[in-house]
Protein backbone atom coordinates (compact mmCIF):
# COMPACT_ATOMS: atom_id res chain seq x y z
CA UNK A 1 0.00 0.00 0.00
CA UNK A 2 1.42 3.24 -0.80
CA UNK A 3 1.74 6.36 1.35
CA UNK A 4 -1.69 8.00 0.99
CA UNK A 5 -0.20 11.52 1.55
CA UNK A 6 0.53 14.00 -0.59
CA UNK A 7 1.44 16.79 0.83
CA UNK A 8 4.84 17.27 2.99
CA UNK A 9 4.40 20.57 5.38
CA UNK A 10 6.85 19.38 7.95
CA UNK A 11 6.32 20.36 11.98
CA UNK A 12 9.34 22.47 13.82
CA UNK A 13 11.27 20.40 15.56
CA UNK A 14 10.37 22.10 18.86
CA UNK A 15 7.27 20.46 18.40
CA UNK A 16 8.03 16.71 18.62
CA UNK A 17 10.59 14.27 19.84
CA UNK A 18 13.58 12.46 17.40
CA UNK A 19 12.80 8.86 17.82
CA UNK A 20 13.73 5.53 16.11
CA UNK A 21 10.42 4.07 16.56
CA UNK A 22 9.35 1.24 16.17
CA UNK A 23 12.29 0.02 17.25
CA UNK A 24 12.16 2.51 20.73
CA UNK A 25 8.73 2.38 20.95
CA UNK A 26 5.92 -0.26 19.11
CA UNK A 27 3.32 1.95 17.73
CA UNK A 28 0.33 0.18 18.73
CA UNK A 29 -2.67 2.99 18.46
CA UNK A 30 -3.89 5.28 15.98
CA UNK A 31 -5.52 8.91 17.22
CA UNK A 32 -8.08 10.65 15.63
CA UNK A 33 -8.20 14.35 16.65
CA UNK A 34 -10.90 17.20 15.36
CA UNK A 35 -8.31 20.09 14.72
CA UNK A 36 -10.53 23.10 15.88
CA UNK A 37 -8.84 25.31 13.37
CA UNK A 38 -8.26 25.18 9.84
CA UNK A 39 -5.48 23.14 8.07
CA UNK A 40 -4.01 26.27 7.20
CA UNK A 41 -3.97 27.75 10.67
CA UNK A 42 -3.32 24.10 11.97
CA UNK A 43 -0.27 23.50 9.96
CA UNK A 44 1.27 27.27 11.46
CA UNK A 45 0.90 25.87 14.96
CA UNK A 46 2.37 22.84 13.99
CA UNK A 47 5.43 24.77 12.61
CA UNK A 48 5.28 27.77 15.30
CA UNK A 49 8.03 26.51 17.60
CA UNK A 50 6.52 27.89 20.89
CA UNK A 51 3.16 25.79 20.37
CA UNK A 52 4.68 22.71 21.43
CA UNK A 53 2.63 20.87 20.05
CA UNK A 54 2.11 18.05 16.69
CA UNK A 55 0.57 15.39 14.91
CA UNK A 56 2.14 13.00 12.23
CA UNK A 57 -0.76 13.78 9.75
CA UNK A 58 -3.32 16.40 8.81
CA UNK A 59 -6.48 15.79 6.66
CA UNK A 60 -8.36 18.35 4.84
CA UNK A 61 -12.03 18.26 4.86
CA UNK A 62 -13.01 19.74 1.68
CA UNK A 63 -10.42 17.79 -0.52
CA UNK A 64 -9.09 14.98 1.71
CA UNK A 65 -5.45 16.05 0.67
CA UNK A 66 -3.40 14.46 3.53
CA UNK A 67 -0.01 16.34 4.55
CA UNK A 68 2.56 14.31 6.74
CA UNK A 69 3.78 16.75 9.62
CA UNK A 70 6.03 14.28 11.46
CA UNK A 71 7.65 11.24 10.66
CA UNK A 72 6.51 8.25 11.79
CA UNK A 73 9.50 7.05 13.35
CA UNK A 74 9.04 10.47 15.59
CA UNK A 75 6.85 11.10 18.48
CA UNK A 76 4.38 13.70 17.62
CA UNK A 77 3.25 15.71 20.32
CA UNK A 78 -0.49 15.14 20.35
CA UNK A 79 -2.51 13.24 23.09
CA UNK A 80 -1.65 14.87 26.54
CA UNK A 81 -0.26 11.66 27.57
CA UNK A 82 3.44 10.98 27.19
CA UNK A 83 2.61 7.08 27.12
CA UNK A 84 0.40 7.44 24.19
CA UNK A 85 2.18 9.97 21.99
CA UNK A 86 4.92 7.37 22.37
CA UNK A 87 2.91 4.65 21.04
CA UNK A 88 1.12 6.11 18.60
CA UNK A 89 0.20 8.19 15.62
CA UNK A 90 -1.59 10.91 15.47
CA UNK A 91 -3.89 12.34 12.99
CA UNK A 92 -5.54 15.55 12.73
CA UNK A 93 -8.66 16.48 10.82
CA UNK A 94 -9.71 20.07 9.97
CA UNK A 95 -12.81 20.55 11.59
CA UNK A 96 -14.39 21.01 14.79
CA UNK A 97 -16.70 18.72 16.99
CA UNK A 98 -19.59 20.45 16.94
CA UNK A 99 -19.56 20.96 13.12
CA UNK A 100 -20.24 18.10 11.63
CA UNK A 101 -20.56 19.38 8.05
CA UNK A 102 -16.30 19.41 7.82
CA UNK A 103 -17.12 15.70 8.25
CA UNK A 104 -16.55 15.08 4.28
CA UNK A 105 -16.83 12.12 2.52
CA UNK A 106 -13.73 12.86 1.15
CA UNK A 107 -12.46 13.53 4.39
CA UNK A 108 -13.65 10.22 5.97
CA UNK A 109 -12.21 8.50 2.65
CA UNK A 110 -8.79 10.08 2.70
CA UNK A 111 -8.32 9.58 6.30
CA UNK A 112 -9.30 5.56 6.17
CA UNK A 113 -6.52 4.87 3.58
CA UNK A 114 -4.44 6.75 6.21
CA UNK A 115 -5.47 4.83 8.99
CA UNK A 116 -5.30 1.31 7.18
CA UNK A 117 -1.70 2.25 5.81
CA UNK A 118 -0.90 3.06 9.30
CA UNK A 119 -2.32 0.00 10.60
CA UNK A 120 -0.72 -2.30 8.13
CA UNK A 121 2.59 -1.06 8.36
CA UNK A 122 2.78 -1.17 12.00
CA UNK A 123 0.61 -4.32 12.65
CA UNK A 124 -2.51 -2.55 14.64
CA UNK A 125 -5.51 -3.92 14.41
CA UNK A 126 -7.84 -1.79 12.72
CA UNK A 127 -10.54 -1.84 15.33
CA UNK A 128 -11.91 0.69 18.36
CA UNK A 129 -9.37 -0.65 20.90
CA UNK A 130 -6.99 0.31 18.78
CA UNK A 131 -8.18 2.95 16.51
CA UNK A 132 -9.32 5.71 19.09
CA UNK A 133 -10.51 9.29 19.72
CA UNK A 134 -8.45 12.00 21.71
CA UNK A 135 -11.02 11.72 24.26
CA UNK A 136 -10.74 8.78 25.16
CA UNK A 137 -6.45 8.90 26.03
CA UNK A 138 -6.67 8.37 29.34
CA UNK A 139 -6.18 11.93 31.33
CA UNK A 140 -7.37 13.87 28.03
CA UNK A 141 -8.92 17.13 28.43
CA UNK A 142 -10.19 17.05 24.87
CA UNK A 143 -13.64 16.11 23.45
CA UNK A 144 -12.64 15.52 19.66
CA UNK A 145 -13.42 13.65 17.59
CA UNK A 146 -16.55 14.59 19.13
CA UNK A 147 -20.22 12.92 19.10
CA UNK A 148 -20.42 13.58 15.07
CA UNK A 149 -17.65 11.71 14.17
CA UNK A 150 -19.16 8.09 12.60
CA UNK A 151 -17.08 5.15 14.38
CA UNK A 152 -19.10 2.66 12.21
CA UNK A 153 -18.81 4.17 8.84
CA UNK A 154 -14.57 5.08 9.38
CA UNK A 155 -13.50 1.77 10.61
CA UNK A 156 -15.99 0.24 7.66
CA UNK A 157 -14.02 2.52 5.28
CA UNK A 158 -10.37 1.11 6.74
CA UNK A 159 -11.00 -2.42 6.53
CA UNK A 160 -12.04 -2.08 2.77
CA UNK A 161 -9.04 -0.46 2.34
CA UNK A 162 -6.88 -2.80 4.23
CA UNK A 163 -8.44 -5.54 1.89
CA UNK A 164 -8.01 -3.79 -1.14
CA UNK A 165 -4.76 -1.97 -0.62
CA UNK A 166 -6.14 0.92 -0.57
Amino acid sequence: MRDPWNLSLPAHPANYTVADRPASHPVRYVVIHLTEETFADTTRIFQDPASRVSAHYLVASATGEVARLVAEKDIAWHAGNWEYNTHSIGIEHEGWPARPEFLTDALYRASARLTAAVCARHGIPADREHVIGHSEVPGATHTDPGPHWDWNRYLRLVTLCRRTGG
